[in-house]
């Protein structure tokens, strides 16, 4: 049953809409041309939440829009006009109005052919999703929805308004927003539209990766993130986007000698998001770089399993691998340097703490490992405790006491030094001048045993440090060594 052009009384609570919207809406009829809100911001309305982006569309032109909103729009943009899309700001609001469209991609090309036209159903029908091609026509606010939105968001089901293919061929991301909208709203995908999802996964490398980042980056941040990987895991999808997660759903041998990585992986991106903090807090959630890391941090282990003699099975070496391999996906994907750096090195960092647990650690190892963690050292306190995924309730316990434990260690080492910034006691002017040398590797290999001490034995007196310098430079080989500071002739 569709519900199309269903006249809704505008004071209703559903439908509140800023005046801005109604102004504009008055603004066109009133030049002989149709307006209607449409899409994500009239699903929002029925959500109950309100979106500061409005999209609009109409069956006036570009050059018909920008006529009638020139004076009126605090200021205007033209860049997507050649896609039918004027934007524009309005009292704090972002405002984009589309052309209709009866648009087709080509099949052969990652850029879409652009046809507009004439009427609000046909555009509506070459939506996305039936949750998104629902319009509300302005002023009167008169809702329509010809392919039962309305019936799907009640329903919280991911629907296509025509045949799955046409819409994904249209635009093969369409793909990972349905598994994006998975994670986001928690509906459960259409049969039809898993298994077009299923047959035309391949498609998806015709996308841009920095689009595919981005749909992907939303799916991580969401509410369900496990329901979207899922789904991008089953249809195949995740093979083109996420190979290295797929790999996780390693076969268990005959004797389920370890348990399932992928689900584990999945649970661990779970409990990772639920220790998040709030804005005020060291990880203010939803945090992309913890998400990640979580998802991604046993990657390594397909590449090194090892069956051991005596039935064990061993991953060694896992962390370093799977730091790589995450490098290699994220680089492939057009990440930043910054964010990837992040998520590699608490990858590469989470098996560390183990060690701890079984034997205590120095205070020395508390200070690499805090030193080593730099910034991320909040995000990693995280990543290691969802990393427990035991059902052992007494091993977890362990664990969490255990963590407990070198958490107040490094409180403890804080209040006596100052363990982000951990420098030699000595600068490299003190060291040249000590050592009577110029600028150069010497002086780096020096700078380098006084950090190693400094690891070691905390923060030293000045006298103890130079006798340390000293020490150390009188065994030096003398064919390492550099010439001192001589006269030049």
């Amino acid at each position: 049953m569709a519900h199309a052009h269903h006249k809704t009384d505008p004071h209703t609570v559903e439908f509140q809409v800023d005046p801005v919207v109604l102004e504009l809406g008055r603004r066109f009829v009133g030049a002989g041309h149709e307006l209607s809100l449409v899409g994500g911001p009239v699903r929002d309305l029925f959500l109950g939440r309100v979106s500061p982006d409005l999209d609009f569309t109409t069956d006036a032109t570009p050059d018909q829009t920008v006529a009638l909103i020139r004076k009126w729009a605090d200021n205007y943009w033209e860049i997507g006009r050649a896609f039918g899309t004027i934007g524009m700001r309005k009292a704090g609001l972002q405002i984009e109005i589309t052309t209709y469209r009866a648009e087709a991609y080509d099949p052969n090309s990652r850029k879409p052919v652009v046809a507009f036209g004439h009427s609000l159903t046909e555009d509506l029908q070459r939506r996305d999703f039936t949750i998104n091609a629902m319009a509300l026509r302005l002023p009167a606010l008169e809702l329509v929805d010809p392919f039962g939105g309305v019936r799907d968001l009640h329903a919280s089901v991911l629907a296509t308004p025509g045949a799955p293919e046409a819409s994904f061929s249209d635009d093969p991301l369409r793909m990972m927003r349905a598994a994006r909208f998975a994670a986001q709203l928690g509906v459960e995908v259409n049969q039809d539209v898993r298994a077009a999802m299923t047959r035309m996964a391949e498609r998806i490398t015709m996308i841009s990766a920095e689009r595919v980042r981005e749909e992907l980056v939303k799916l991580i941040c969401a509410t369900h993130p496990r329901a979207g990987i899922d789904l991008l895991v089953e249809t195949g999808l995740a093979e083109f986007v996420l190979p290295e997660v797929s790999a996780l759903r390693l076969e268990s041998d005959e004797h389920h000698r370890h348990k399932d990585v992928y689900q584990h992986s999945l649970q661990v991106l779970e409990q990772a998001a639920a220790l998040e903090s709030d804005a005020d807090g060291p990880v203010p959630g939803p945090d992309f770089v913890l998400r990640f890391a979580a998802l991604m941090h046993d990657v390594g282990k397909p590449a090194t399993r090892r069956f051991e003699p005596g039935g064990a099975v061993s991953f060694r070496h896992h962390d370093m691998v799977g730091a790589k391999l995450t490098t290699k996906r994220m680089k492939a994907l057009r990440f930043d340097n910054e964010t990837i750096k992040a998520v590699a090195q608490l990858v590469e960092l989470h098996m560390r703490f183990y060690g701890y647990g079984d034997a205590g650690w120095s205070d020395s190892a508390v200070r690499r490992y805090v030193t080593d963690a730099g910034p991320l050292l909040d995000r990693l306190h995280r990543l290691t405790r969802s990393d427990v995924t035991t059902r052992n309730q007494r091993k977890a316990e362990r664990l969490s006491f255990a963590y407990d434990d070198l958490e107040a260690r490094i409180a403890a080492l804080r209040e006596q030094e100052s363990l982000e910034a951990v420098r030699p006691d000595l600068d490299g002017g003190r060291i040249m001048a000590l050592l009577g040398l110029k600028p150069g590797p010497v002086v780096g290999r020096a700078y380098k045993f006084l950090l190693e001490e400094r690891m070691e034995y905390g923060p030293l007196d000045p006298d103890v440090a130079e006798s340390k310098l000293r020490e150390w430079w009188a065994a030096q080989p003398e064919s390492t060594l550099e010439p001192s500071t001589t006269e030049e002739s």
